[in-house]
């Protein structure tokens, strides 16, 4: 069948405007509180294993050394992106994959976000503070690779309110204000920096202690 031009026009404009919807795994408060003591002594055990030194000099830092921009990880979706598609629910993407609708939960506060406007996607190791841990001893490439992580906890969708308050602070000077998040979040950070070989301060591993006792038993 022939299409008049402007119909024909009209249906691909369509096509390119339609919101992409992508199933992801709903976020519940449930499933982000809390923790198990097996979880929390693994975690101790990891944490047994880092080095602990004093934190390296700021000097030289800046955020462009660890991510000019966010990585791409598939076709148009960068790792932000790729983020917020799979913590939130009811993500809906635009041709250019940029959330354009959904809900979010961020654990650090407890709120639901329904407006991508509210949510920021934080580093849980803040940049600044794994430079002090050792990465500013890293390559590029590598500092690039730890910012864009996808398979680590490293990357967490939060409101932009407690994104703010947290900054580039560490555990034993910021923590979650929901204290029922306190054990996912200290194995969280003590998994993050294990893989990474990211070094501890004496204060950082007893904060990191302190907030491991609060897991389950």
């Amino acid at each position: 069948m022939i299409f008049p031009a402007r119909a024909l026009n009209t249906a691909v404009l369509t096509l390119l405007v339609v919101p992409i919807t992508t199933v992801a795994a709903a976020p519940q408060a449930t499933a982000e509180a809390g923790g198990s003591s097996h979880a929390a002594a693994s975690a101790r055990r990891l944490l047994a294993q880092l080095k602990v030194a004093r934190p390296l000099p700021l000097r030289g830092y800046s955020h462009r050394r660890f991510q000019p921009r966010w990585a791409h990880h598939k076709g148009a979706c960068d790792a932000r992106e790729v983020v917020l598609a799979r913590q939130g629910r009811g993500v809906r993407r635009d041709a250019h994959c940029r959330p354009v609708k959904g809900a979010w939960y961020s654990p650090y506060d407890g709120r639901v976000l329904k407006s991508v406007k509210q949510v920021d996607v934080d580093h849980l190791v803040p940049l600044a503070y794994a430079w002090r841990s050792g990465a500013a001893r890293w390559s590029q490439a590598r500092r690039r690779a730890f910012a864009n992580d996808l398979t680590r906890p490293e990357l967490v969708v939060v409101s932009h309110s407690v994104n703010m308050a947290k900054g580039g602070r560490g555990p034993q000077s910021w923590r979650p204000p929901r204290r029922s998040h306190w054990c996912r979040y200290a194995t969280a950070w003590i998994a993050v920096k294990h893989h990474h070989r990211l070094s501890v301060t004496g204060k950082e591993r007893t904060a990191l202690l302190n907030m491991l006792r609060t897991c389950r038993r």
